[in-house]
């Protein structure tokens, strides 16, 4: 079948009429659309400019023909259930219903049913065995639901590329799979029909991988944040009587936003560094995780990402400083002391302080920002896994440690400070040193060669064997066997 120039979009049908190559091809497969919705005008678009042959059931086809090109047929209802195979019911599971009166034509069709619900798991059963329900003679297969109908206007390269399939049927699901590769989509083979409602699902989850990520992002910014106001407010007002309640909007949040970034930053490597303990202190690596190690490493990527977004809104806020009027008025406020006293403003060790830590954070930031450019799918696929894994865990392991020479300039000698200890609580750039350093610690460590050949002989397939022994049969008939502690 000749396919259409999936790059093009295809919002103008009246462009698609005049255009004679996207006549249907002599002998090509006749498909059918129940529906007139803008789903059903934007499928059969790209079914017609991927040579296909459409027919549209309509309830009323003069009042519709206008809204499909000249290539595709509208008629009613029975007549297109008539020329067609493979029918694309494109209406509301509310009028699956009116089916049933042209049971009779049905019988042996394949039905794609490309609807979806409102709400998650609406209904006790799915859109697709609700349908089959209904139509005991036709072949119902799930699929196309997660496609919108700009993706199929505009081509799969600007949506989601992957089409979920199943049926209890073998060769319709391969049937509907031949047509979705002709659209230009990859389609995904799930399984039985009994999981449509797992597919029906996906397009009402809103971002699932990123909810725990999120939450924990805004947790630890609740916390830092209240823990920054309680120092550079609320001390100098109980304490001193100063009002610093202007802080609140740019200067907290900015001190806030880096402490976030780095915690998070160290978030992504720390369950590797308790896998790979887990993994030492079992001596498998065939041993399951916990549950919550597991949906750790799995999150790893979103949290990431996030880190790298605090750091950037830390990098905006950073910039944003000296264009507060606050700021301006501190520093005519020193210029006048200075004049007064008549003495040099220039401090050598303060000069050299922030000219490492300004550099610091750049790299950091460049660092952070290439780790999450080669976690987008599209540059991630053009990496090889050696590739990938030396930007993702050797290059973010070292801007780990370069955020935390940022982190370490940025306090300097603040830690031995006694005035910096504010209700006597220490300042906030050692409680998030913490976390990174035991990790960077636990690194070196790993690295040792006794323990980085074991760790690898592990990763590897070795495991630590023990004898079994083997009791007198209970007397349900069961075996039961206990682990020696001495080893081979």
């Amino acid at each position: 079948m000749p396919g259409g120039d999936m790059a093009k979009p295809l919002l103008d049908h009246q462009n698609a009429d005049s255009n004679l190559s996207l006549a249907p091809a002599a002998g090509s497969r006749t498909i059918g659309i129940l529906g007139s919705g803008d789903f059903a005008r934007s499928l059969s678009m790209r079914l017609v400019c991927s040579g296909f042959k459409v027919v549209v059931g309509s309830r009323n086809p003069k009042r519709n023909i206008s809204l499909f090109p000249s290539a595709v047929e509208v008629t009613c209802q029975a007549d297109a259930i008539k020329k067609a195979d493979i029918i694309f019911v494109a209406i509301f599971r509310e009028h699956y219903t009116t089916l049933c009166d042209h049971n009779n034509e049905l019988s042996g069709k394949v039905l794609v049913d490309v609807s979806n619900n409102a709400e998650i798991n609406h209904h006790k059963e799915s859109n697709a065995e609700y349908l089959a329900s209904l139509l005991p003679a036709c072949t119902v297969v799930k699929g196309f639901n997660v496609i919108s109908a700009w993706t199929l206007q505009s081509g799969p390269r600007d949506g989601n590329k992957q089409v979920f399939i199943c049926s209890d049927n073998q060769e319709a699901k391969q049937a509907v799979a031949e047509i979705a590769h002709a659209l230009g989509f990859c389609p995904v083979d799930m399984g039985a029909l009994f999981l449509a409602r797992e597919i029906e699902n996906i397009p009402l989850r809103l971002l699932p991988a990123w909810k725990i990520p999120v939450f924990l992002a805004l947790g630890l910014f609740l916390c830092f944040y209240t823990y920054n106001f309680i120092r550079q407010v609320l001390h100098p007002y109980i304490r001193e009587k100063k009002n610093k309640f202007y802080k609140i909007p740019v200067e907290i949040v900015n001190t806030t936003l880096p402490c976030v970034a780095y915690v998070m930053l160290s978030l992504v490597y720390l369950p590797g560094v308790l896998a790979a303990i887990f993994q030492l202190y079992h001596c498998t690596k065939y041993r399951r995780f916990p549950d919550w190690l597991d949906q750790w490493l799995q999150h790893r990527k979103q949290i990431g990402l996030l880190s790298f977004f605090c750091a950037a809104l830390h990098a905006v806020y950073s910039l944003c400083l000296p264009m507060r009027r606050s700021h301006r008025y501190l520093l005519l406020n020193e210029v006048v002391k200075q004049v007064e006293k008549r003495t040099d403003a220039w401090v050598e060790e303060e000069v050299w302080r922030m000219e490492m830590y300004i550099s610091f954070g750049i790299m950091a930031l460049g660092l952070l920002s290439l780790l999450a450019i080669t976690s987008l799918p599209s540059i991630s696929n053009s990496l090889n896994w050696r590739e990938f894994s030396f930007i993702q865990s050797t290059l973010g392991f070292i801007a780990l440690v370069i955020s935390t020479f940022h982190t370490l300039t940025y306090g300097w000698t603040r830690a031995f400070d006694e005035n910096q200890y504010k209700f006597y609580l220490p300042p906030t750039f050692t409680l998030t040193l913490l976390v990174p350093c035991t990790i960077i610690l636990a690194k070196l460590f790993f690295n040792f060669p006794c323990i980085s050949q074991r760790l690898q002989r592990i990763r590897s397939g070795w495991e630590r064997t023990r004898y079994v022994k083997f009791t007198l049969p209970r007397a349900s008939g069961e075996f039961s066997s206990g682990e020696s502690n001495s080893t081979v």
